[in-house]
Order: structure tokens, then C-alpha cells, then sequence
């Protein structure tokens, strides 16, 4: 778990990203990771997997579900596209929207982990740009957040 923490962060670091709030623990570790001018995201590490897993979080308030159940074709799309999986849930008010990204630690490289990081942050900016009306602070319930 050690070496797999050591080498995804020296992976992250290579590549220009910072690595911030770590928490870990014996079977898990999260962190953030972010660059300048770009997307940051989370990253996941369990004992028990054997992919690291990338994440990018989007939080909106519950008074725009009609509009992200009318625009979830076409963000599936954009996720599948980009070799990516969501996840939609309520937390209270919220409707979370999480964009993940699997990478499978046999194959973990400088290269695998730029362009799986390059497709990731472009399937984030694709679902950026379809939601941009959310963007609108002149629009009643623009309640958006990403991380």
C-alpha cells in the first residue's frame, strides 16, 4: 500500500500536480490533486483494488434536477467518450455528479496516467461546457460547485 501511494504521488508530482488533503489509513488512501488551468480531482487508492481511481466531482443544487434528468444522454456520452463512468446521487439538497476514471496499477506509468489524467480533465471541461448555463450567477438556482 506504501509503494502504491509513493508511486502514484510521485507520478502526480512529475506530471505538475500538487497533492493536497491526504487522509490515509491501512486499507485506504484520498487525496486531492490539482494543476493550474486545469481540472483537479481526487484520487483513491484501496488495498483491495487493484486500479487507481480518479475522480472529479460536480455538486448542484436540487432545483436544477429537471434540467441535469434533460442533459443526462448527453453527458453519458461525453463520459463514455472519454473511457469514463459517472455517478449521480442526492446528499440533502444536492445532486452530486462524479465523473470517475479507472487505471489499472500493472499498467501505471508516466504515460498512462498523463493521457488517463488528459482524458479525464477533457471529459470534465465537455460536462463543463454542457452544463454552462449552471455558470450563470443572473440564473435563479445557479447553484453550481466543482471540485
Amino acid at each position: 500500500m506504501k509503494e502504491r501511494i509513493r508511486r502514484v504521488t510521485l507520478l502526480f508530482k512529475e506530471l505538475g500536480y500538487n497533492i493536497e488533503s491526504e487522509e490515509y489509513d491501512e486499507d485506504a488512501y484520498t487525496a486531492g490533486f490539482h494543476r493550474a488551468a486545469t481540472p483537479g480531482g481526487f484520487i483513491y487508492i484501496d488495498r483491495e483494488c487493484r486500479f487507481l481511481e480518479l475522480a472529479y466531482t460536480f455538486l448542484f443544487s436540487a432545483r436544477l434536477g429537471a434540467f441535469l434528468r434533460a442533459q443526462m444522454s448527453i453527458l453519458q456520452d461525453i463520459c463514455y467518450e472519454f473511457g469514463c463512468y459517472y455517478v449521480v446521487r442526492t446528499e440533502g439538497e444536492d445532486i452530486i455528479f462524479t465523473i470517475h476514471s479507472k487505471l489499472y496499477y500493472a499498467g501505471l506509468n508516466y504515460f498512462s496516467l498523463k493521457e488517463t489524467l488528459r482524458d479525464l480533465t477533457t471529459a470534465v471541461q465537455a460536462v463543463e461546457e454542457q452544463v454552462g448555463i449552471l455558470f450563470d450567477p443572473d440564473i435563479e438556482g445557479s447553484n453550481y460547485e466543482g471540485s
